[in-house]
């Protein structure tokens, strides 16, 4: 896959892009690479940074991390997740700045499929504890167990919760009926 580069005002961001992609196929492959999102703003509609979107699987997430950390400190801004069947899709959202240049940054979306059948993955808390409430969320949303996580205490549902019930699953463990109620 080449890169956009006519578009970007600052060659060093597509450079870097360009960097962080091939050092993740030297680690994970070629297929680690499933698309790269243009983000475009301002009053011309240029590119102002790119995401960049990996496929991982599910034990190599810390190796992940660890690899953006060799360009930067990957800020890590939320988990995002979806119901795909047999399995849950877990998308890491981070950004790294230094490899982008001076004001300018990188997007990178890990997407980890977590099979139905062992619903755990390692926490990256011992790597980025800002990842605590994302984690938390997914865990009584979707039932994904994080191996590491020192707090596993729902945040959002009652304490009073059957934790069989996972609200944003779309199989058997989702909500029934008699779970839901309308909010007047």
């Amino acid at each position: 896959m080449t890169f956009p580069t006519g578009a970007i005002r600052n060659v060093e961001t597509a450079r870097s892009l360009e960097d962080v992609a091939a050092r993740m196929r030297s680690v994970f492959g070629e297929e680690v690479v499933t698309a790269v999102h243009e983000r475009k703003g301002g009053v011309r509609d240029e590119v102002q940074y790119y995401d960049l979107w990996i496929a991982v699987e599910k034990g190599r997430l810390l190796e992940t991390v660890d690899l953006l950390a060799e360009f930067d400190f990957p800020q890590f801004h939320v988990i995002s997740g979806n119901d795909d069947g047999d399995f849950i899709t877990l998308y890491y959202h981070f950004t790294i700045f230094q490899a982008a240049g001076r004001g300018k940054r990188l997007g990178v979306i890990a997407a980890i499929q977590v099979g139905k059948d062992d619903l755990t993955v390692d926490s990256l808390f011992s790597r980025l504890p800002a990842v605590e409430y994302s984690e938390r969320e997914i865990r009584e949303m979707f039932g994904v167990d994080f191996i590491g996580l020192p707090n596993k205490a729902l945040i959002f549902l009652p304490e009073d919760w059957d934790e069989d019930i996972k609200p944003w699953r779309r199989d058997e463990t989702g909500p029934a009926d008699k779970d839901v109620r309308e909010l007047s």
